[in-house]
């Protein structure tokens, strides 16, 4: 039944989880491409329920505007054995609307050396999240 310091998981609500997400600082982004499955790291914000990230030009992503995708991030401790997982599954778009595009611009500071000039919103349609707690909890 487990080892020393074995977890137990537990489920997380939608908001629950939507909040551990917003606390993340990168994620993977996981999309299709010619039917396999492309996963990305990339860092995001959580806007309401809505989870953006920025792309450059030559991103796979963008090839397929209005596909579906799932977004993942978590946060483990390797000495406590502790830790959570949530996993996002929605359709990914492309923002187009210029004053949103200014607005994630300010509030999302790309991590790579890319000129990250496209803005993509994925809806929360499938919110996911686990979390590993201590056994007596």
């Amino acid at each position: 039944m487990g080892g020393d310091g074995a977890r137990k998981l537990r489920a997380l609500s939608a908001a629950d989880s939507l909040k551990r997400l917003a606390s993340a600082h990168y994620g993977r982004i996981v999309y299709s491409r010619r039917g396999l499955p492309i996963i990305r790291p990339v860092n995001h914000i959580v806007d309401d329920d809505v989870v953006v990230v920025r792309a450059h030009l030559g991103a796979g992503l963008l090839r397929g505007d209005g596909q579906v995708v799932a977004y993942e991030a978590d946060s483990f401790d390797e000495n406590t054995r502790r830790g959570w997982s949530v996993i996002v599954t929605g359709v990914a778009r492309v923002v187009t609307d210029i004053e949103q595009v200014r607005r994630y611009d300010r509030l999302l500071d790309p991590w790579i050396t890319l000129a990250t000039d496209h803005v993509i919103r994925i809806e929360t349609d499938v919110v996911t999240g686990l979390e590993l707690v201590d056994e007596g909890l």
